[in-house]
C-alpha cells in the first residue's frame, strides 16, 4: 500500500518492487532487475528515478515488458524447433512415399516379368509335349 505521508526532502527514498507478485525476504537492490541480456542496448530498461512515482511505474511496465519479451522469444524458439521437426518428418514420409512409387514400379514389374517367364514355360511345356508325342510315334513306328 501506497502511504501519503510526506518525507522530508533531505532523506532519501527507496522505492522497491518486485514482478512477482509473492513476497520475499530479499533486499530493495536486488528486487529491481537491472540486467536484460536477452535484449538489445537500445531496448534495455533505464533505471527508474527512485524520486518519481511515475518513472517507477514506466521501469516496472518495461521489465514486464521485457519479460513478456523473453517467453514470447523462447517460445519462438520451441515453435522453430519444432517446424525443423516436423520438416524432418514430412522429409522423411516423402523418401518412403518414393520409396514406397520405387517398390510398387519394381513389383509392377516384376510381376510382368513372371506372367511372362510363366508363359514362356507353358509354351515350353507344350512343345516338349509335342516332341515326347512324336518320340514315341518314331518309337512305336520303328
Amino acid at each position: 500500500m501506497i502511504s501519503t505521508a510526506r518525507v522530508p526532502a533531505d532523506k532519501p527514498v527507496r522505492i522497491a518492487f518486485s514482478l512477482n507478485d509473492a513476497s520475499d525476504d530479499t533486499p530493495p537492490e536486488d528486487s529491481i532487475p537491472l540486467v536484460f541480456p536477452e535484449l538489445d542496448q537500445q531496448l534495455q530498461p533505464l533505471p527508474p528515478c527512485h524520486d518519481s512515482e511515475e518513472s517507477m511505474e514506466v521501469f516496472k511496465q518495461h521489465c514486464q515488458i521485457a519479460e513478456e519479451y523473453h517467453e514470447v522469444k523462447k517460445e519462438i524458439t520451441l515453435l522453430e524447433q519444432r517446424k525443423k521437426e516436423l520438416i524432418a518428418k514430412l522429409d522423411q514420409a516423402e523418401k518412403e512415399k518414393v520409396d514406397a512409387a520405387e517398390l510398387v514400379r519394381e513389383f509392377e514389374a516384376l510381376t510382368e516379368e513372371n506372367r511372362t517367364l510363366r508363359l514362356a514355360q507353358s509354351q515350353c511345356v507344350e512343345q516338349l509335349e509335342k516332341l515326347r508325342i512324336q518320340y514315341q510315334k518314331r518309337q512305336g513306328s520303328s
